[in-house]
Formats: structure tokens, sequence, C-alpha cells
């Protein structure tokens, strides 16, 4: 496993990119203000399940495939660290519009749930940054890859659940106010933005 260190710095790059303004914590807000804090919550929960195939997809099938081929990890890797720093400079200049709330009455409670799953799952782009950001914090010298990726993988959930909770609770009666705080989203940005390029240096500085 990971040492310990290693695992609470990701668990806290996994809350700061959490707290990026994209599509998910800005779906949970909207749907918190309109339709309270259990909606929020339910929405939270079934993005946070929708992990866990982005998770198992990246331990058994990353893992195969980087034990198979070099020439897979090269690749691999620059295709990560390109992803990523699409990502930072797309933080570095994001205005982060807010999120207009969902049109729908009273939700129930399982279609909101099953929504956040959808959600998750139909965006390759979660599979993509999982690919590219589990397996820097995987060291084969400390035992089998695949178990470690699924520990990651819990933790990166646990910090998801965590602070979309936390979104949902203050959203649900101020979501309005926080949608709208330019400042805010813009120290958000910036520190996703470094977290991303500081990712992308280290993997391709990445050997095998």
């Amino acid at each position: 496993m990971p040492e310990l260190n290693q695992l609470f710095v990701f668990f806290a790059a996994s809350a700061l990119l959490a707290l990026s303004p994209g599509p998910d914590n800005l779906f949970v807000m909207a749907q918190s203000v309109q339709n309270g804090r259990i909606a929020g919550l339910l929405v939270t929960l079934g993005l946070s399940t929708g992990l866990v195939v982005h998770t198992l997809a990246v331990a058994f099938g990353l893992a195969a495939l980087v034990a198979a081929s070099s020439l897979a990890f090269t690749l691999l890797k620059f295709a990560g660290a390109a992803y990523l720093l699409y990502l930072a400079g797309k933080a570095f200049r994001s205005g982060a519009s807010a999120c207009s709330a969902v049109g729908e009455g009273p939700a129930d409670r399982w279609r909101l749930y099953r929504r956040g799953i959808v959600m998750n799952i139909s965006n390759p782009k979660v599979s993509i940054f999982f690919l590219a950001f589990l397996p820097q914090f995987a060291d084969p010298s400390r035992g089998p890859v695949v178990p470690q990726l699924l520990v990651l993988g819990l933790l990166f959930m646990v910090a998801t659940m965590l602070v979309f909770g936390t979104l949902s609770m203050l959203a649900g009666g101020a979501g309005a106010r926080l949608r709208q705080s330019e400042p805010a989203r813009k120290i958000i940005d910036r520190i996703a933005g470094a977290i991303f390029g500081a990712l992308a240096l280290k993997l391709l500085l990445a050997e095998r």
C-alpha cells in the first residue's frame, strides 16, 4: 500500500479537485438550490457511486496494459500528461459560468440518485482523468498495483462525497450566492490549474 503521507497528499489533492468548478459540483448545487439539501445529497451519492465503475476500469484495465507493453506505458503517459495540461490551461482561463437549476418539480429520490450515476459514468473525461491521476500515487515497489488503485479510488470517492455533501448543505440555503461568487471561483480555478500542471510534469518524468 502507498505510504500514509502519500495517501494524505492524494486525499487533499482529490478534495481540491472536487472543489474545482465543473459540471458535477455545479449540478449538485443547482439541484440543492431547487429541491433542497436531500436532493443534492442524493445526486452526490449517485455521482460517487459512478466512480466505482471508473476505478474498476483503471484497476483492471490499466494495470494489465502497462504490464504487457512499455510502448503502452509511454503512450498513456504522454496522453495523460497532455490531458492534464489541457485541464490546467482551461482552469487558468476559466470563467466558470453559473449553472441554472433544473426545471423540474419535486424530484423523485431514486431518479436523482440514478441521474447522478448516469451523469458520472457517461462522462468519458472522468475515465481519462482517472487513468492519468490514480496511477501516479501507486507504487509497484510496495505491493500489487491493483489493490492500491482500488484504495485510491475509494479515497477519491470519500473526498468527493465530503466536498459535494458540504456543497449540498450550503447550497440548500445559500447556493445562488455561492455560485455567483466570482472571486471564489477564480481562486479555486487557480489552485486546480496549479495541481493539474504539477501532475502533468510529474507524469512526464515518470519511468516504468
